[in-house]
């Protein structure tokens, strides 16, 4: 797949959809859409290089859940300072940071793979890094099995670059959606041959706890962080124990980045945070989350965040109305979202959404059908009107985003449209 392009395809889309829908209300758009209130992004983006300053880590930037130009912009460039560390999910999504124009303007120069790298992404991310180092830039990889940097060095013989690749360990943070247990043989085995490898150079180790997401509390959120930290501050000391000569005097990052975090524990990093951290470290603290500029149902319930902090929405029309159709009595209505427009998402509500200012949640999705129910009769909010027009904030705001095609955004509450952002879709 050729994944250069000059951008001029999505640039004149974008014009398209400006011209189409900038100027216009919420009211002028055709349903389900998404919607980004800009201002509250923004102040997200902020407070998160704050907290990442007061832990006293860098901070790395996932941006997997708007896959946009400008919502990277406002993510690393902020009131409280800046980043140009990034993760992306995807190849398109590393392939478009450099297409847009963000590597050259001197925005991002750090871009990491977000997965342990297949055999068959080597080539498309090895043109990606020459494209990007005339330009000071890098792009690192995630490696948990010796089998990949076996591929990464029958490519490097294959294709003549012999920089070595610079790369994470990473680490099984308990989740085990991915990564190598610290300590075990089998990070043993990985650390030294990433070390003996000529196509291959150590960058640190990085760790993901998504079982923080749930969270409850600060402590508990706290808890979980200071965990991460452990896991990869553990790994790096088991490496410097084994491999210390061949860490130091090689083409080795000095000193080794221990990277962590999700959104719920990097809401939870502070000052006071790192002051509980009883380890000596072995590397420098690295941040990273991505969900945080937009927020959602999830991370609410975490209680590190309230309602005034979510971002994002989905306005939707009620489309049929069914009194005292529901299981107890309640009465539902038929909106024209489902399942393709908030995913299959739930979370500990239980549900797939709630609606902004009503009594009513998302209880059913189909593929195209959401069906709402009423959770207070006596609430004078809770009667709906077929034809009216409800914002929705679901459960999982990255897999909602992935599916809509633009985004529609407001700033600060309003409802009057400011601007299109069309995400980079596609592996």
């Amino acid at each position: 797949m050729v994944y250069k392009s000059d951008y001029s395809e999505h640039t004149l889309l974008h014009e398209k959809l400006k011209t189409e829908y900038v100027g216009k209300t919420l009211d002028d758009i055709p349903t389900p859409a998404f919607i980004i209130d800009r201002r509250v992004y923004k102040e997200n983006c902020a407070a998160m290089i704050k907290k990442a300053n007061e832990w006293g880590a860098g901070f790395r930037a996932h941006l997997k859940t708007h896959k946009t130009a400008e919502g990277t912009r406002l993510q690393l460039v902020t009131r409280e300072g800046s980043t140009k560390a990034v993760i992306v999910s995807t190849i398109k999504e590393a392939w478009e940071v450099f297409n847009s124009g963000l590597v050259k303007d001197g925005i991002v120069d750090d871009i990491l793979y977000g997965l342990p790298v297949a055999r068959n992404k080597i080539v498309d991310l090895d043109t990606l890094r020459k494209e990007v180092e005339p330009y000071g830039g890098v792009v690192r990889l995630l490696l948990d099995n010796a089998q990949q940097v076996r591929f990464l060095e029958d490519a490097q013989k294959a294709r003549g670059h012999p920089k070595p690749w610079s790369a994470f360990v990473k680490v099984n943070g308990g989740y085990n959606r991915a990564g190598v247990v610290p300590k075990s043989k089998e990070m043993e085995e990985l650390v030294g041959a990433i070390l003996q490898s000529p196509a291959t150079s150590l960058h640190g180790f990085y760790a993901h706890a998504g079982n923080a997401y749930g969270s409850t509390s600060l402590t508990e959120a706290q808890s979980y962080l200071s965990g991460e930290v452990r896991m990869v501050n553990d790994s790096a000391g088991f490496a410097l124990e084994k491999y210390r000569d061949a860490i130091e005097n090689g083409e080795n990052t000095s000193p080794l980045v221990l990277s962590v975090g999700s959104t719920p524990t990097a809401h939870a990093s502070s000052s006071a945070a790192r002051e509980r951290l009883e380890e000596t470290l072995h590397g420098a603290l690295e941040l990273h989350a991505g969900n945080y500029p937009v927020l959602d149902l999830q991370q609410q319930h975490t209680s590190l965040i309230d309602y005034p902090r979510v971002a994002q929405r989905v306005r939707s029309a009620v489309v049929s109305y069914y009194p005292g159709r529901g299981k107890n009595g309640e009465d539902e209505a038929l909106i024209d979202a489902g399942a393709i427009a908030f995913s299959k998402d739930t979370g500990p509500s239980g549900t797939f959404g709630e609606v902004v200012g009503k009594p009513w949640v998302l209880g059913k999705t189909s593929q195209e059908h959401g069906i709402l129910s009423c959770t207070d009769a006596s609430d004078p909010r809770g009667k709906l009107e077929i034809g009216d027009l409800v914002d929705i904030i679901g459960q999982h705001a990255c897999l909602i985003a992935a599916a809509h095609p633009w985004y529609y955004i407001v700033e600060d509450g309003g409802d009057k449209i400011v601007d299109i952002w069309v995400p980079w879709k596609g592996w």
